[in-house]
């Protein structure tokens, strides 16, 4: 080969490598200056019944793509109880749910730390749980339940914090007779006089009653355990502790959503509903709207959460119904409030005053 041929070899080869190099350049350069990509959290979480008013903020919050904001894919799931969603949650199946804060006092008592879920935002500030007879009962006080018959479906929240109710108010519980029946029974029962009154969840016996065209509020004496000195709160947004571990600012934009979701409801509880009936075609419109409504005013907004904002609490007070769940229940520790409360993740106060 001459020597000019190999000279313009070595030319075209120092051409191709800075041509190379440069590319390489400034692939590098531009995947620098490039924003990073972006990237949706897959979230799984569970709802503690089946698909009602008091879940439709969930789904206004998602129609209105809040979740999607917060680089969140929310996927709910019905469920089938509100301690339930603690189980579900602590073995794994969800990273998220609307759960009872008291079924984790339970659990945090008997288990490790670091494995039981925790509330982030507390929706019922109020607990749900009553004892209701008929108004023409002779039930008028809580003493007049001795020699009595209720009712409850097996292992019922509201009949196991039965006890305490009774320590609190001088009833001799152990004179009470309790008759065990399927959840869709208890209103029925209760009107065919099979019981003399039911322990359950108000905010469920209260339109259950007014779909069997009873009036909860004329034909129904109610005793709310939370006028009767039971300090229980109830549902909250519960998290695992692994997502507040490895993902807190995930956590922290779940609460953010649902709390814009649940503030578009209270000012927009017609919107809320028609969100739900996307989600639900065959609910009754009027009825689930009448519960949203029930449930905001008697469990979600109170003078409580005048002071403390929405999804705060008293740490007092929850201090009180944790030792009254530890006494009820017979657990063999009270767990503190950091082991079943979690405020870090909560919008700042002047967002949360309704």
């Amino acid at each position: 080969m001459s020597a000019l041929a190999l000279t313009s070899q070595r030319v075209w080869r120092q051409a191709l490598v800075a041509v190379s190099f440069t590319a390489a350049s400034l692939g590098a350069a531009m995947a620098q200056s490039a924003p990073p990509a972006s990237t949706t959290t897959p979230i799984k979480f569970v709802l503690d019944w089946k698909l009602q008013g008091v879940h439709a903020w969930y789904y206004l919050a998602q129609e209105r793509g809040y979740f999607a904001q917060e680089k969140i894919a929310l996927q709910i799931d019905t469920g089938d109880g509100s301690a339930n969603t603690i189980t579900k949650v602590m073995a794994g199946a969800y990273q998220a749910g609307f759960g009872d804060i008291n079924a984790i006092v339970q659990n945090a008592a008997t288990r490790p730390a670091g494995t039981v879920p925790v509330v982030v935002y507390m929706v019922y500030n109020r607990t749900p749980f009553a004892i209701m007879t008929k108004a023409s009962s002779p039930i008028k006080t809580l003493k007049d339940l001795e020699g009595r018959t209720l009712g409850s479906p097996a292992g019922g929240a509201a009949m196991k914090m039965f006890p305490a109710l009774a320590e609190l108010n001088g009833i001799d519980a152990s004179k009470v007779s309790w008759t065990h029946m399927a959840p869709n029974l208890q209103e029925q029962m209760l009107l065919t006089d099979q019981v003399a009154a039911s322990a359950v969840f108000s905010v469920t016996s209260y339109l259950n009653l007014i779909g069997q065209r009873v009036d909860p509020d004329k034909d129904i004496r109610w005793f709310h355990y939370a006028d009767h000195g039971i300090a229980l709160y109830g549902n909250g947004i519960v998290v695992s502790p692994t997502l507040i571990k490895e993902q807190p600012q995930v956590v922290a934009g779940l609460v953010r959503a649902i709390h814009k979701g649940l503030r578009d409801a209270m000012a927009n509880p017609d919107a809320a509903i028609e969100a739900l009936a996307r989600q639900e075609p065959l609910i009754n419109k009027a009825l689930e709207k009448r519960r949203l409504q029930y449930a905001l005013q008697q469990l979600v907004v109170t003078p409580e959460v005048r002071r403390v904002g929405l999804g705060d609490l008293s740490d007092e007070r929850l201090t009180k119904a944790i030792g009254q769940v530890q006494q009820a229940f017979e657990l063999p520790r009270a767990p503190a409030v950091a082991e079943v409360f979690d405020r870090r993740f909560l919008p700042p106060l002047a967002d949360r005053l309704p």
